[in-house]
């Protein structure tokens, strides 16, 4: 995902910008586009008998990214990034133990930010950095039959089920819009974001809890719309 934002930015300075109205209080902007979340995860010990100590560690995922901002003022926006559900693949592993296929779980994470337009009410390029809040929501857990066969092998539990908590944190954001003429633009975009989650692994022998900082960079490269 990065060298795609690498090649659009310099498709663009290459290419130049079409002359664009200045961004002013009032105006929407509708930026949608490939919005990959590639977290940065670190877990607490996975403490299972009998297994050496595990750890979780959380796949990326790309899904279409929904991007409305409102300018507040000609320098001052409120954006919410939205996008259709992320379904990661989560493993656990550890020393002296491959990776196993634990199981996956889907997400939203609706991020509300408060921006800052250095360049606005002036034409052109509009870069922006914002900090804002975000409420992650997972759903649809589920654990991965290797994982199932393992705790069948080491625990004699028959059956597994995994629930990851909700998940409220502080996020940091930093992007810019590249007018293509007074409307429409390229937007490139990246956020950090604090997630973090209890994790729930409930068999019929017992359950074990640990907590998953997931803490993703967040990428989007998309188009925007301004009215």
């Amino acid at each position: 995902m990065k060298k795609i934002l690498s090649v659009a930015l310099v498709a663009a300075l290459a290419g130049g910008s079409l002359a664009a109205q200045a961004y002013e209080k009032g105006d929407m902007i509708i930026r949608l586009g490939a919005t990959t979340v590639d977290p940065d995860a670190d877990s607490d010990a996975i403490n299972l008998p009998g297994v050496p100590t595990l750890r979780a560690d959380v796949e990326d995922d790309t899904q279409l990214g929904i991007i409305p901002a409102w300018m507040i003022t000609d320098k001052i926006g409120l954006e919410l990034l939205a996008a259709t559900p992320f379904e990661h693949d989560i493993s656990v592993g550890g020393k002296g133990v491959g990776d196993i296929d634990a199981g996956s779980t889907k997400h939203l994470p609706p991020t509300l930010s408060l921006q800052f337009y250095p360049l606005g009410g002036n034409s052109g390029w509009q870069p922006y950095v914002g900090v804002g809040v975000n409420w992650t929501y997972f759903f649809d857990e589920d654990v991965d039959g290797e994982l199932k066969d393992a705790l069948g092998a080491i625990l004699g539990a028959e059956k597994a089920s995994l629930s990851l908590s909700d998940s409220w944190g502080l996020s940091a954001q930093a992007g810019v819009d590249i007018p293509l003429g007074n409307q429409w633009g390229i937007n490139l975009a990246v956020w950090y974001i604090d997630i973090s989650t209890e994790a729930k692994l409930k068999t019929d022998v017992g359950t074990v809890k640990f907590d998953v900082d997931i803490d993703p960079w967040v990428y989007n490269i998309g188009v925007f719309y301004r009215f």
